[in-house]
Protein backbone atom coordinates (compact mmCIF):
# COMPACT_ATOMS: atom_id res chain seq x y z
CA UNK A 1 0.00 0.00 0.00
CA UNK A 2 2.87 2.33 0.86
CA UNK A 3 4.42 1.79 -2.59
CA UNK A 4 1.10 2.58 -4.21
CA UNK A 5 0.90 5.89 -2.35
CA UNK A 6 4.51 6.72 -3.30
CA UNK A 7 3.77 6.00 -6.95
CA UNK A 8 1.07 8.67 -7.00
CA UNK A 9 3.06 11.33 -5.14
CA UNK A 10 4.12 14.29 -7.21
CA UNK A 11 7.88 14.16 -7.70
CA UNK A 12 9.81 17.13 -6.43
CA UNK A 13 11.74 19.33 -8.82
CA UNK A 14 15.09 17.62 -8.10
CA UNK A 15 13.63 14.21 -9.04
CA UNK A 16 12.57 15.52 -12.44
CA UNK A 17 16.18 16.42 -13.26
CA UNK A 18 17.81 13.29 -11.84
CA UNK A 19 15.22 10.54 -11.46
CA UNK A 20 13.87 7.64 -13.48
CA UNK A 21 12.01 9.96 -15.87
CA UNK A 22 15.31 11.54 -16.91
CA UNK A 23 16.94 8.13 -17.27
CA UNK A 24 14.14 6.83 -19.47
CA UNK A 25 14.00 10.03 -21.51
CA UNK A 26 17.74 9.89 -22.05
CA UNK A 27 17.72 6.21 -23.05
CA UNK A 28 14.76 6.65 -25.41
CA UNK A 29 16.16 9.79 -27.06
CA UNK A 30 19.61 8.24 -27.47
CA UNK A 31 18.05 5.06 -28.88
CA UNK A 32 16.03 7.14 -31.36
CA UNK A 33 19.19 9.03 -32.27
CA UNK A 34 20.90 5.67 -32.79
CA UNK A 35 18.13 4.41 -35.08
CA UNK A 36 18.24 7.68 -37.00
CA UNK A 37 22.04 7.38 -37.30
CA UNK A 38 21.77 3.80 -38.55
CA UNK A 39 19.19 4.89 -41.13
CA UNK A 40 21.44 7.76 -42.26
CA UNK A 41 24.40 5.42 -42.65
CA UNK A 42 22.35 2.88 -44.64
CA UNK A 43 20.89 5.64 -46.86
CA UNK A 44 24.38 7.01 -47.53
CA UNK A 45 25.58 3.61 -48.70
CA UNK A 46 22.45 3.10 -50.82
CA UNK A 47 22.84 6.56 -52.38
CA UNK A 48 26.38 5.70 -53.42
CA UNK A 49 25.11 2.53 -55.12
CA UNK A 50 22.10 4.04 -56.95
CA UNK A 51 22.54 5.53 -60.39
CA UNK A 52 21.36 9.17 -60.05
CA UNK A 53 19.55 9.12 -63.42
CA UNK A 54 17.65 5.98 -62.43
CA UNK A 55 16.54 7.65 -59.23
CA UNK A 56 15.50 10.74 -61.21
CA UNK A 57 13.36 8.56 -63.52
CA UNK A 58 11.74 6.81 -60.53
CA UNK A 59 10.84 10.15 -58.91
CA UNK A 60 9.38 11.44 -62.16
CA UNK A 61 7.39 8.22 -62.68
CA UNK A 62 5.99 8.32 -59.14
CA UNK A 63 5.10 12.02 -59.33
CA UNK A 64 3.88 12.05 -62.95
CA UNK A 65 0.17 11.92 -62.11
CA UNK A 66 0.46 14.55 -59.37
CA UNK A 67 2.38 16.92 -61.64
CA UNK A 68 -0.08 16.38 -64.51
CA UNK A 69 -2.94 17.39 -62.21
CA UNK A 70 -1.09 20.30 -60.60
CA UNK A 71 2.21 21.33 -62.23
CA UNK A 72 2.82 23.80 -59.38
CA UNK A 73 2.39 21.25 -56.55
CA UNK A 74 4.80 22.36 -53.82
CA UNK A 75 5.96 18.95 -52.59
CA UNK A 76 6.16 17.33 -56.04
CA UNK A 77 8.12 20.18 -57.62
CA UNK A 78 10.57 20.22 -54.70
CA UNK A 79 11.07 16.46 -54.93
CA UNK A 80 11.72 16.70 -58.67
CA UNK A 81 14.17 19.56 -58.12
CA UNK A 82 15.92 17.60 -55.38
CA UNK A 83 16.26 14.53 -57.59
CA UNK A 84 17.66 16.66 -60.42
CA UNK A 85 20.18 18.22 -58.04
CA UNK A 86 21.04 14.75 -56.82
CA UNK A 87 21.55 13.58 -60.40
CA UNK A 88 24.10 16.38 -60.78
CA UNK A 89 26.69 17.10 -58.14
CA UNK A 90 24.52 16.44 -55.08
CA UNK A 91 25.01 12.68 -54.93
CA UNK A 92 28.45 12.73 -53.35
CA UNK A 93 27.68 15.60 -51.00
CA UNK A 94 24.48 13.92 -49.77
CA UNK A 95 26.24 10.57 -49.35
CA UNK A 96 29.23 12.07 -47.55
CA UNK A 97 27.01 14.16 -45.30
CA UNK A 98 24.75 11.24 -44.38
CA UNK A 99 27.66 8.84 -43.91
CA UNK A 100 29.70 11.17 -41.69
CA UNK A 101 26.65 12.33 -39.75
CA UNK A 102 25.31 8.82 -39.29
CA UNK A 103 28.55 6.99 -38.55
CA UNK A 104 29.83 9.51 -36.00
CA UNK A 105 26.53 9.60 -34.13
CA UNK A 106 26.20 5.81 -34.28
CA UNK A 107 29.61 5.32 -32.61
CA UNK A 108 28.75 7.90 -29.96
CA UNK A 109 25.31 6.41 -29.28
CA UNK A 110 26.83 2.96 -28.76
CA UNK A 111 29.40 4.44 -26.39
CA UNK A 112 26.69 6.33 -24.48
CA UNK A 113 24.54 3.23 -24.13
CA UNK A 114 27.62 1.54 -22.65
CA UNK A 115 28.05 4.49 -20.22
CA UNK A 116 31.45 5.53 -21.56
CA UNK A 117 32.11 8.84 -19.80
CA UNK A 118 34.23 10.28 -22.65
CA UNK A 119 31.31 9.98 -25.07
CA UNK A 120 29.02 12.40 -23.23
CA UNK A 121 30.94 15.64 -23.90
CA UNK A 122 31.86 14.42 -27.38
CA UNK A 123 28.18 13.81 -28.20
CA UNK A 124 27.28 17.27 -26.90
CA UNK A 125 29.95 18.96 -29.04
CA UNK A 126 29.12 16.84 -32.11
CA UNK A 127 25.41 17.58 -31.88
CA UNK A 128 26.12 21.27 -31.26
CA UNK A 129 28.13 21.41 -34.49
CA UNK A 130 25.30 19.66 -36.35
CA UNK A 131 22.76 22.05 -34.78
CA UNK A 132 24.77 25.02 -36.10
CA UNK A 133 24.91 23.49 -39.59
CA UNK A 134 21.22 22.53 -39.51
CA UNK A 135 20.31 26.07 -38.45
CA UNK A 136 22.26 27.38 -41.43
CA UNK A 137 20.48 24.92 -43.74
CA UNK A 138 17.13 25.90 -42.25
CA UNK A 139 17.87 29.55 -43.00
CA UNK A 140 18.34 28.58 -46.65
CA UNK A 141 15.54 26.04 -47.06
CA UNK A 142 12.97 26.86 -44.37
CA UNK A 143 12.41 23.13 -44.04
CA UNK A 144 10.08 22.15 -41.21
CA UNK A 145 11.80 18.76 -41.00
CA UNK A 146 15.16 20.48 -40.53
CA UNK A 147 13.90 22.64 -37.67
CA UNK A 148 12.24 19.63 -35.99
CA UNK A 149 15.48 17.64 -36.25
CA UNK A 150 17.38 20.62 -34.83
CA UNK A 151 14.98 20.95 -31.90
CA UNK A 152 15.27 17.23 -31.20
CA UNK A 153 19.07 17.51 -31.27
CA UNK A 154 18.91 20.40 -28.78
CA UNK A 155 16.70 18.26 -26.53
CA UNK A 156 19.19 15.37 -26.79
CA UNK A 157 22.07 17.75 -25.95
CA UNK A 158 20.20 18.86 -22.83
CA UNK A 159 19.45 15.28 -21.73
CA UNK A 160 23.04 14.21 -22.48
CA UNK A 161 24.38 17.07 -20.37
CA UNK A 162 22.13 16.13 -17.44
CA UNK A 163 23.06 12.45 -17.76
CA UNK A 164 26.78 13.34 -18.01
CA UNK A 165 26.59 15.34 -14.79
CA UNK A 166 24.90 12.41 -13.07
CA UNK A 167 27.37 9.82 -14.42
CA UNK A 168 30.38 12.00 -13.58
CA UNK A 169 29.07 12.55 -10.07
CA UNK A 170 28.50 8.82 -9.67
CA UNK A 171 32.06 8.06 -10.85
CA UNK A 172 33.56 10.67 -8.51
CA UNK A 173 31.67 9.32 -5.47
CA UNK A 174 32.61 5.74 -6.41
CA UNK A 175 36.33 6.56 -6.52
CA UNK A 176 36.99 9.76 -4.55
CA UNK A 177 40.78 9.49 -4.92
CA UNK A 178 40.76 9.57 -8.73
CA UNK A 179 39.11 11.74 -11.31
CA UNK A 180 37.85 10.47 -14.63
CA UNK A 181 37.62 12.40 -17.85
Amino acid sequence: MRNLIRAHETPNRRDLWSGPLLDRSFRVSISLKGLHSLLETICAIVLLKIDPHTMNRIVLAVLHQELSEDPQDFVATHLVRASQYFAGSGKYFASLYLLSHGAVKLVLVIALLRNKLWAYPLMIVTLAVFVCYQTYRFALSHSVAMILLTLFDIFVIFLTWLEYRKQRSRCQTASPGTTQS
